[in-house]
């Protein structure tokens, strides 16, 4: 599937491609790419196989997400990139790089769902099931700042703005399949790629009050990729870039920038 592509900064720059998590869009890494890196950077956001504006058929799978992704960064143009996940999107780099790794020059994993335990996907699962529905976007922002204590109401006003739609029954829902988000919790009940399949450089970020990315997967990785792999500990929940936007844009734009010189063809 060709995905649908939210896109920021000079073409013929060096490329960045970012992946969003279960149940979002491209657009939220809208202000990371306009304020850090869309200057130097061609930065690409794809929304994923039944989330925003992107077709939502089934299969959800990891396989088939991995093949949408490669398919539309074949049509952006895009053999090597630098990689840009968060939660299910990190997840996905580490795919990618299991399966064609000489299409990721470098990688960020943003709180990382690298695998969750199996009662933990089934919670997720079965509250993700739920129709989410409301009759005003006040209602939605605060229904997602109850369980967002630490996200400026600004990113949320703007998610609304961008992720919530009117339904045929006049409903507002958010932009996705619940379909889609139930699968992708079961696959991220299944075993991940080695740590090692990750390219040097890489960076994990991670919010360590949160505690998605568990205490013996960090011990893993740290263990296994040593100075391949920089790890970032930033407050906050798990929207690291919402949460903890200035000390994760800060995290990753020195990560990309860094043993290199970047200049536009």
């Amino acid at each position: 599937m060709h995905l649908h592509l939210h896109e920021w900064g000079d073409r013929r720059a060096p490329c960045v491609v970012c992946l969003h998590g279960v149940s979002t869009h491209g657009r939220r890494f809208r202000r990371l790419a306009e304020d850090r890196l869309a200057d130097r950077y061609r930065v690409l956001a794809p929304d994923l196989r039944g989330h925003g504006r992107s077709g939502y058929e089934a299969p959800w799978n990891l396989e088939t997400h991995v093949d949408d992704v490669l398919e539309t960064a074949d049509a952006a143009g895009v053999e090597r990139a630098a990689w840009v996940g968060h939660s299910f999107g990190a997840r996905l780099i580490l795919e990618l790089c299991a399966r064609a790794p000489e299409r990721v020059e470098r990688a960020v994993l943003m709180d990382p769902a690298i695998q969750l335990l199996p009662h933990v996907g089934q919670n997720f699962a079965e509250e993700s099931a739920k129709d989410q529905r409301f009759a005003s976007a006040d209602e939605a922002i605060e229904a997602r700042l109850l369980t967002a204590t630490r996200t400026p109401r600004e990113f949320v006003e703007e998610e609304v703005r961008e992720h919530l739609e009117t339904c045929p029954d006049g409903w507002l829902r958010w932009r996705y399949t619940r379909a889609a988000v139930v699968t992708a919790y079961s696959e991220l009940c299944t075993d991940p790629p080695l740590p090692t399949v990750l390219p040097d450089p890489s960076l994990l970020v991670h919010a360590g009050e949160f505690g998605l990315v568990r205490e013996d997967q960090l011990a893993e990785y740290v263990e296994q990729l040593g100075e391949r792999l920089e790890v970032v500990s930033v407050p906050g929940g798990h929207i690291v870039y919402w949460d903890a936007y200035e000390e994760t844009a800060d995290a990753v734009e020195k990560f990309l920038n860094r043993d290199r010189a970047v200049t536009h063809a």
